[in-house]
């Protein structure tokens, strides 16, 4: 039986099935009632099956397995370039870490017997979306920016989802996509596929910031840092920071892994936010000065649904969130691809942020941080 929802703020619950709501009627995010965690001692990293990828964590997933490309325990790397360890969670079927989420959310839609998923995204999620509803035999809609980098366009139609492009801000992307989940109107109709108008409202929001699906997934990236590291988690993760997919994720991840008995300690979790579009810096430090940093194109997010949450989950871990101008993030790309780490752009900002955190002396030279990057340089 499919786990129900719950708000966590107004404790309403919902039933599960293909008609339930994306968020509560109070408007806060909803989260799985049930939050199962595995009995007995952590296993032995050779116990565990990676043949099953992030699923080898099954214990710790609130849905079953349905929709699968065998991703996860993608690699730790060393890096002493930057005296730290990096999770190339570049390397994922789609190219971005947003498989973790994508891989879940779908399993949980088979599950509910859902036939339409909509999603708005800059360009990562929604072709991870569309890769693993076309795995699943679902259809998909995904909305994107006009001005959506054609690599990403090209991932999500060839993959057979229809694009909606969206005038505007990223924020219009998501309230155009929402306005359809609600069925406040009608999808355009898509000129290049031929495809008529239908009739909004059919689709179920596979919403990579709003489905807590998306976040049990992106758990698993704190699960698999602790099992390559034989259970010793870092003293620092640090991320690219726009919706908090990754960021919430991990803190999830190592939260129940504190939980389980698995490990002892949380890691700080340290965000890094484009210039310009930086709501949760602004919130810890005021906002920035500089120019927008349109070089991390994939995090400019104004208003994060989990805003709170990733609040939240700063303060119970010590941790911080920065924002960080063009060019020291084109300076870190440069710095990675040159040793061999061929990323896109957004993910450099996380490089970028722990080489400042250090020299603001938020972090010291020899603490033990592990850095995610999160997006392949072949979408750039």
């Amino acid at each position: 039986m499919p786990s129900p929802l719950v708000c966590p703020d107004c404790g309403a619950t919902y039933d599960p099935g293909p008609g339930e709501p994306w968020r509560c009627d109070c408007g806060h995010p909803l989260e799985f009632a049930e939050r199962p965690l595995p009995d007995g001692p952590a296993p032995d990293f050779s116990e565990l099956d990676t043949r099953e990828g992030l699923w080898a964590f099954e214990e710790f997933l609130p849905v079953r397995r349905v929709v699968s490309l065998g991703e996860g325990f993608t690699p730790l790397a060393d890096a002493p370039d930057w005296d730290a360890q990096f999770k190339l969670d570049c390397v994922f079927p789609s190219g971005s870490f947003k498989d973790r989420g994508a891989t879940v959310t779908l399993s949980r839609a088979a599950e509910l017997g859902v036939e339409r998923v909509l999603e708005d995204s800059s360009g990562n999620a929604g072709a991870a979306i569309a890769q693993y509803a076309a795995r699943a035999g679902i259809d998909a809609d995904i909305y994107v920016p006009a001005d959506v980098k054609e690599s990403k366009l090209a991932a999500i139609e060839r993959s057979g989802a229809t694009t909606v492009r969206v005038e505007g801000s990223r924020q219009d992307v998501t309230d155009a996509c929402v306005r359809s989940v609600e069925g406040a109107g009608r999808r355009p109709a898509d000129s290049e596929s031929g495809r008529s108008p239908r009739q909004s409202g059919e689709g179920w929001y596979a919403s990579h910031a709003w489905n807590p699906a998306f976040f049990a997934g992106t758990m698993t990236f704190a699960l698999e840092v602790a099992a390559q590291r034989d259970w010793s988690v870092p003293d620092a993760v640090v991320t690219p920071l726009g919706h908090g997919t990754l960021f919430l994720g991990a803190y999830r991840g190592f939260r129940a892994l504190v939980d389980a008995g698995w490990t002892d300690e949380m890691p700080r979790l340290l965000g890094v936010q484009a210039n310009g579009v930086a709501p949760i810096a602004a919130e810890l430090h005021g906002d920035a000065d500089g120019e927008r940093n349109d070089v991390a194109d994939g995090i400019q997010i104004t208003r994060p649904a989990r805003r709170d949450q990733i609040l939240d989950a700063v303060e119970a871990t010590d941790g911080d969130a920065i924002a960080l101008d063009a060019d020291v993030t084109d300076d870190a790309l440069d710095a990675l691809r040159r040793s061999g780490f061929y990323v896109e752009p957004t993910s450099a900002v996380a490089v970028a942020g722990l080489s400042a955190y250090r020299e603001r002396g938020v972090l010291g030279d020899d603490e033990d941080v592990v850095v995610a990057l999160t997006g392949s340089g072949l979408k750039s």
